[in-house]
């Protein structure tokens, strides 16, 4: 039987792919499509706004019937309600919603205690294996010289309003986790002296439609080591966001991250 699914944010970039892939998925079926209650676009068919068949199911602020699974993909403070609203109901969420303060953060790890409630930066399969391999040159630089330097590069399109990218802040956390930096440092200017060895350093590049690219140094003196991974098509994070929700689907309340998915 097919995962009765519903996606949030649905007439924003992401939410348009996430219906036009997702009404292909014959292991799925889009129930709803949710907006903002003042969107411009409510009531429109939801396979039109994603530019493909119509799909007999308009654009709406609220949704009737079974639920298996919601798919966010919208802006902190609508990620906050439809956290909410899934609590109250018991549908698991899946959450890919960035730039949420350390408030809302708490609350969504509050509500992860009673539904199934998986939440990443991103959803790029891809991206996600990458974090691990950082998690593991970490770990293995670390071991061998404590002289490792850690610098983030992220580009993405003009149009994205948070900076650094989740993405990166989660790259970030997870290499800080294991080698123990305790300065994150956004950028640099002026005569800032001598690198400390403490800090990890963020770079953000915004330039015209990239949908995301991450790179991530590790430098000893004599030896450097990239990891880079680049989206070339925003399918890459619908794919990830459907893959989640086919996972998260039955699951028990708990929270989840995308290794959950990839069964690292």
């Amino acid at each position: 039987m097919a995962i009765k699914l519903a996606i949030h944010g649905a007439a924003g970039r992401m939410g348009q792919r996430l219906i036009a892939l997702g009404a292909e998925d014959p292991n799925l079926q889009i129930v709803a499509a949710l907006e903002a209650r003042k969107h411009p676009r409510l009531g429109e068919d939801a396979g039109q706004v994603a530019g493909v068949a119509p799909l007999n199911l308009p654009l709406s602020c609220s949704w009737d019937g079974k639920l298996d699974v919601v798919i966010d993909f919208s802006v902190p403070k609508a990620a906050l309600h439809i956290t909410r609203l899934c609590l109250d109901s018991g549908i698991p969420l899946v959450l890919a919603t960035t730039g949420l303060t350390e408030r809302e953060e708490n609350e969504v790890r509050q509500a992860a205690k009673k539904i199934p409630l998986l939440w990443a930066p991103n959803m790029s399969l891809a991206v996600n294996l990458t974090m691990k391999l950082a998690e593991i040159t970490a770990e293995t630089l670390s071991k061998q010289d404590e002289q490792v330097d850690v610098e983030i590069l992220e580009r993405h399109h003009r149009f994205k309003e948070d900076a650094p990218s989740g993405t990166a802040l989660a790259f970030g956390k997870r290499i800080a986790a294991v080698m123990g930096q305790t300065e994150h440092r956004h950028g640099r200017e002026g005569r800032v002296g001598i690198r400390p060895r403490s800090e990890i350093g963020y770079h953000a590049i915004r330039v015209g439609d990239n949908p995301g690219e991450h790179t991530i140094v590790f430098g000893t003196l004599g030896e450097t080591v990239e990891l880079r991974v680049a989206a070339t098509h925003r399918d890459a994070y619908a794919l990830g966001a459907l893959a989640a929700a086919k996972f998260l689907n039955g699951k028990p309340p708990g929270a989840y991250t995308m290794n959950d998915v990839l069964g690292l």
